[in-house]
């Protein structure tokens, strides 16, 4: 059983399901870790929904762990080794990412893939009104978070080794496709705003096609925060990193401005002014600054993909809730969430009418 570590932010126990030899990756580490030495002691994070993540610590050294969940996965899911993959490529570029030490894919050390990487400490926002934070700090976060993802669209990924990462061209085609498919795969009921969505987006793809690396998940919940600065040392969670296009990753991380308090802590209704809070279209305009484009024709489409992508992702999580696979001690809610953030999609569709 892993000995744990009772003062670090933002962890709990290790869940029994997901477990592992701890004396396994004291060896794996000390073969493969330069630096490494000592016992560790580990804690789960209460994030990782997909992927359980676990913070390992040895002496004065910090690190994560990364790995794939145990029991029958869908396809193309938990791909950590993409996660290591881009997380080591971005090594050295203005886009702020961990440390990456080693990637497993050896089943035998703890029964799954992994990665561990450095742990980097600082703030961890999952609330999009960022609550308890100076009026000034919350609008330095936001920029800075429109800065990052307008850097990260700006990578030369040919020149990092990244031409094999995806197939560049038809990034909305294949995702809808995709996506529709892991939604099947992990049905559970038949969602009416799902099933709209599906024939709906492919027949209304924009004709402007872009290609650069894409988070896939990029939101302030992925991202640490400095300890005392308003801004972004860290973007966590690569998992659905790949080539795409950008405004993908854009639209994704405008979804809060979009949704209600129920649905993710979204921002809609709130007085943003009082919150010092961009609002979606200076938010917008401060990642166009660096990344361009100086106008998006069809966002509401951009919007509802991403809504119905996340609508997929938790008829996942409920899915693994019912297989007894679930990573996050709240898979349950969150799973709960995938019919009215298919409504959502389905409301930003047809914002302007829909064939």
């Amino acid at each position: 059983m892993p000995r744990s570590e009772p003062h670090v932010p933002g962890t709990i126990e290790v869940r029994e399901a997901l477990r592992f030899d701890t004396e396994a990756i004291e060896r794996y580490m000390s073969a493969n870790v330069e630096g490494f030495e000592g016992r560790i002691s580990v804690r789960q994070f209460e994030g990782g929904q997909s992927n359980p993540t676990y913070h390992l610590s040895a002496g004065v050294n910090e690190y994560v762990l990364r790995r794939k969940p145990p029991g029958k996965l869908l396809p193309s899911a938990h791909l950590v080794e993409r996660e290591y993959r881009i997380i080591s490529a971005l090594a050295g570029t203005s886009v702020p990412v961990p440390r990456a030490h080693v990637l497993c894919e050896d089943p035998s050390v703890i029964g799954t893939a992994f990665y561990i990487m450095d742990y980097v400490p600082g703030r961890v926002f999952r609330e999009p009104r960022l609550p308890g934070l100076a009026p000034a700090e919350r609008r330095a976060i936001y920029d800075d978070m429109a800065n990052v993802l307008a850097k990260l669209h700006r990578v030369d990924w040919q020149a990092l080794g990244l031409a094999d990462f995806g197939r560049p061209g038809n990034y909305f085609a294949r995702q809808i496709r995709r996506w529709t498919e892991q939604y099947r795969a992990s049905e559970t009921e038949t969602i009416s705003s799902m099933e709209r969505l599906i024939t709906w987006l492919p027949a209304h793809i924009p004709e402007d096609d872009q290609t650069t690396i894409v988070h896939g998940d990029f939101r302030l919940a992925n991202m640490i925060v400095h300890p005392t600065e308003p801004r972004i040392v860290a973007v966590l969670d690569w998992e659905l990193a790949t080539l795409g296009h950008p405004l993908s990753d854009l639209a994704y991380a405008c979804m809060p401005y979009r949704l209600g308090a129920q649905l993710f802590e979204g921002l809609a209704g709130q007085n943003l002014g009082d919150l010092a809070i961009p609002s979606e279209e200076e938010f917008v305009a401060a990642y166009c600054r660096t990344a361009g484009p100086a106008t998006i024709p069809y966002w509401e489409f951009y919007l509802a993909f991403a809504m119905f992508r996340l609508a997929a992702i938790l008829q996942g999580i409920t899915g693994r809730v019912r297989a007894g696979t679930a990573a996050a001690s709240d898979a349950r809610a969150r799973g709960a969430m995938a019919r009215p953030m298919a409504d959502a999609a389905w409301t930003v569709a047809t914002a302007r009418g829909a064939n």
